[in-house]
């Protein structure tokens, strides 16, 4: 155990100047450094061109991705193709697996999510909150994490017709180091170099203050997203942007919203037909989509009305819900937001009237009544004049552009989010870096043994600002041994912190006592240090692993999503051939009904072969046999019209006659 050794602390800081300067003569990369936004319910990838940042569209021409990963079959889906698969696939579709990254099961955060969630949260060996399928696979949230990055990196790709390396991604302010750990993890596992993990807020403003002609002052940043809540104040002066203050809460967002209503759904359906429809699962997701929609829609209408037909047997949910109603039932997820704000502008040293304009970000902040409680917080009306959706991904793209030198004499000074320090005697706190201080930076301070005869140390590294490490979390440890038995208070254990710009910490721990020359001891170096991994996410080797594995399963991988995806578009034309048989197979000839089924039986044969059993059949021989379903079940739809058209002109003629 330690104990302070106050006369010996000393402080380490760079200069303001000093971080200006690293950021501005970094080592140059090549252009095309992508800016990803991995949102809990959207995703963005944006990218600065001739100086400007612009979104990258997806396949679909949609300018975000729902952040969404389904695994149905043998098929990984992922962004909207996963969204419209997930009622009738919810144990297997993961969604909000941001809420969970750097994340103990045994956290409360975690075991609120598993009461509400469709899939299964399970606990990693390590103790982790991991994600299991149907058939007992399991992914950590960085891996899930990664699937939607490497989507992301795909659209840039597709764009470009080049290859992308390198990225920054955004993380929400409050993120501690576990989480921003796993969020590189996420990168690395996607094939990407993440040369910095910027504050979503930091990133917003850069948006910001870069887009408009006038934006040097003192900026709010509210950010209201899908599964977390951050507030960042920053000075911006002459494109340099500098982080006063922030504050936030890393599991507060639109996803508690979706959920106080489906609760609300359930429960009026409960009351009036005596069902609890909690333990159905198709039910829940088809009731959790239109509670999504709803708050949706009234962002911009009074009124909204929820229709479900058949939720069961034959019972409907059909139900109207205002504006006003909506409010009332969010109003203590609202209210969360406001004590981070005050905070935020009391670390700051300003007060509201000292804000010169208030930054929106985020879905949530779309709705009229969030946009009325800011507005009473700071006294002013906020600034919407940025995409809500899109500010995050570009203003990372800007980051990109000056970290590869294309955008010159911009600088972002960020901030770390929580109080750093280690417990000492008695299970204290001992905070060596307090929460919002600049970064990069280094500090250093000297503690001593607490009792006699000593000969190590245990490190153990917290987060938080409660004065007794059990209020705080544990985010790695180590040890320091060695030390020479003797009086206790007489080591120097000097204790060095050092966080980088992706906010990542570093951590020292030296023997620095003064032995006498004629002692074993002098002269020799005893000093330890980690990277805080925390006790959660994955270890280098974890990550190297996964990366091997992909690297050998590379073109076999590529061979079967060939083959998965030929096996898609068949099944999407096999039902096509099946709804013509369902509408007009009454009219049609026996015989030519009997030759659609039989090459219908072959193909979808075919198509369980190679997502059941892992059979790749060939493409060709399957393409020719969709086309010769095409062209028999065209022939037997124009027999059909024929003699449609005949039977009139008979009828005609009789009509006629009469």
């Amino acid at each position: 155990m330690l104990i302070h050794s106050t006369k010996l602390n000393r402080l380490l800081p760079r200069r303001l100047k000093e971080s200006a300067s690293s950021f501005l003569h970094q080592k140059r990369l090549a252009h095309n450094v992508i800016g990803i936004d991995l949102g809990t319910t959207n995703s963005a990838v944006a990218l600065v061109q001739g100086n400007e940042p612009r979104i990258l569209e997806n396949e679909e021409g949609g300018r975000t991705t729902p952040s969404i990963v389904a695994f149905k079959d043998k098929e990984t889906l992922v962004g909207l193709p996963a969204k419209r698969q997930a009622l009738v696939n919810p144990r297997n579709t993961f969604f909000a697996t941001k809420r969970l990254i750097g994340r103990k099961f045994e956290d409360d955060e975690v075991q609120r999510d598993i009461k509400n969630t469709l899939y299964k949260i399970a606990r990693y060996e390590n103790g982790d909150a991991w994600l299991e399928t149907s058939d007992g696979r399991q992914f950590s949230p960085s891996q899930i994490g990664s699937i939607i990055l490497q989507k992301m990196k795909h659209i840039a790709e597709s764009h470009l017709s080049d290859e992308v390396k390198h990225a920054v991604v955004t993380v929400p302010a409050y993120f501690n180091d576990a989480q921003r750990l796993a969020t590189k993890s996420a990168g690395q596992l996607a094939g990407l170099e993440v040369l910095r993990v910027i504050n979503e807020p930091t990133a917003a403003a850069l948006a910001y203050g870069i887009d408009q002609k006038k934006s040097d002052g003192v900026v709010a940043v509210f950010d209201f997203g899908g599964g977390t809540f951050d507030v960042s104040i920053l000075d911006i002066d002459d494109k340099v942007f500098e982080v006063r203050a922030t504050n936030g809460n890393t599991h507060l967002g639109g996803e508690d919203v979706d959920l106080l209503l489906l609760n609300r759904i359930i429960q009026q359906f409960k009351d009036e037909h005596g069902i609890d429809l909690l333990g159905d699962r198709m039910a829940v997701q088809r009731i959790r989509e239109a509670a999504e929609k709803c708050k949706i829609e009234l962002s911009h209408v009074k009124e909204a009305e929820i229709n479900i037909p058949f939720i069961t047997k034959d019972k409907h949910i059909k139900l109207k819900l205002t504006e006003d109603e909506l409010d009332e039932l969010s109003l203590p997820i609202i209210n969360k937001t406001i004590d981070p704000v005050k905070r935020c502008l009391r670390d700051a040293d300003l007060t509201a009237k000292d804000i010169d304009e208030i930054i929106m970000v985020g879905g949530m902040t779309r709705m009229p009544k969030i946009r009325k409680v800011v507005e009473e917080l700071f006294g002013k009306k906020p600034n919407v004049s940025v995409n809500p959706d899109e500010a995050v991904a570009l203003g990372a793209a800007i980051q990109g552009a000056v970290l590869s030198g294309q955008i010159k004499n911009v600088v972002l000074l960020d901030v770390t989010p929580l109080t750093l320090g280690i417990e000492t005697y008695g299970g204290l706190f001992s905070p060596l870096i307090p929460r919002n201080s600049a970064v990069p930076l280094k500090k250093e301070q000297f503690f001593s043994t607490a009792v006699d005869g000593q000969t190590g140390v245990e490190i153990k590294v917290y987060q938080g600002e409660r004065p007794l490490v059990k209020d705080n979390k544990l985010i790695g440890n180590f040890k320091l041994s060695n030390i020479p038995p003797g009086p206790k208070g007489t080591p120097q254990i000097a204790v060095s912190f050092d966080i980088d710009a992706d906010g990542i910490i570093n951590v020292s721990a030296a023997d620095k006592t003064p032995y006498p020359e004629d002692s074993p001891y002098h002269g020799k170096p005893n000093e330890v240090s980690i990277q805080v991994v925390g006790q959660t996410g994955m270890s280098e080797e974890d990550i190297k692993q996964i990366l091997e594995q992909s690297a050998q399963n590379a073109k076999k991988d590529a061979e079967y999503k060939q083959h998965v995806e030929n096996a898609t578009r068949v099944d999407i034309l096999c039902t096509d051939a099946e709804n013509v048989i369902v509408q007009f197979g009454n009219l049609m000839d026996e015989e030519d009904k009997q030759h659609i089924n039989s090459i219908l039986s072959s193909l979808r044969t075919k198509v369980q072969d190679v997502r059941e059993r892992g059979v790749l059949h060939d493409v060709a021989q399957m393409t020719e046999e969709v086309n010769q379903l095409q062209t028999v079940t065209m022939a037997a739809v124009k027999k059909v019209a024929a003699r449609q058209q005949q039977l009139q002109k008979d009828n005609s003629g009789s009509k006629g006659d009469n």
